[in-house]
């Protein structure tokens, strides 16, 4: 049955009103119109064409806002792609249910959002490697991080000074007298205790970072009131092992990371 909303008045001589012939909750604004098989209907009307596309000869049709029986014309030249070359096998056939394909739908899911996080990992682990490599010390800088110093040019007795990383590094050949010295020393006294077999590899050479603890001044070796190197600008005094007796440096001197190759080499850093 075809609805539509037309005025009355344009088919009067046509129409016989009649009251709503379809049940409905709603009450209707106007009343409905029939149109019945034995009229003459002109063949400019609305309602004329109407009944030439319908199906049916004997069709009525009910025009008014309170008719709620319809009639429409589907468009079937639609065509609807085929998306069944994408599909999975598993659910290519419409009447298998979907429990019986969900372990293939579950694999599949799985395999793919483990392939995306093991990707993602590989693409973070990339990232995070040239980023920390970025920031790493170039092979000049490397080169300098090193510095080996032939033991033989120390005559005993003698401190020399070499520069490492941008700092004053000591090498001091002891003497049997200082490094019995040093060992006798009441450690408990000290401000910053340290025994004298904790700060060297070899008792005969002491190696040292020569910047002063208190405000990174370089201190004077073989100088000060305890035979080992003495800070001129604030009075501070260390003994031949390097560990702070006397003025305001807290700590004692820094011993750097070292090494003997042989008898003869020593390797810092």
């Amino acid at each position: 049955m075809i609805t539509t909303i037309a005025r009355s008045g344009n088919f009067a001589p046509h129409l016989k009103a009649v009251s709503q012939a379809v049940a409905s909750q709603i009450k209707p604004l106007a009343p409905a119109v029939i149109v019945q098989t034995d009229s003459i209907i002109p063949r400019n009307s609305e309602i004329y064409t109407l009944r030439k596309f319908s199906p049916s000869n004997d069709i009525k049709v009910k025009v008014g806002l309170g008719v709620t029986t319809q009639m429409r014309y589907a468009h079937t030249d639609i065509t609807v792609p085929d998306f069944t070359p994408y599909r999975r096998n598993a659910v290519k056939d419409p009447t298998v249910k979907s429990r019986e394909t969900e372990d293939t739908r579950k694999g599949y899911s799985y395999l793919l959002v483990a392939g995306g996080a093991v990707g993602g990992a590989y693409a973070a682990k990339t990232l995070v490697t040239q980023f920390v490599t970025s920031m790493s010390a170039s092979a000049d800088v490397l080169a300098l991080s090193k510095i080996e110093v032939k033991l033989a040019d120390i005559p005993e007795g003698k401190s020399c000074t070499f520069k490492w990383r941008g700092k004053p590094l000591f090498i001091r050949h002891r003497t049997d007298e200082e490094i019995t010295k040093e060992r006798q020393v009441n450690v408990a006294e000290l401000r910053d205790p340290a025994k004298d077999e904790e700060r060297v590899q070899k008792p005969e050479w002491l190696v040292l970072i020569g910047v002063c603890t208190h405000l990174g001044c370089v201190p004077i070796a073989n100088a000060g009131d305890y035979g080992g190197y003495y800070c001129p600008c604030h009075g501070s005094h260390y003994d031949g092992s390097g560990r702070i007796r006397k003025g305001p440096a807290p700590l004692n001197l820094e011993v750097p990371p070292y090494e003997f190759v042989d008898e003869g080499t020593l390797v810092v850093g």
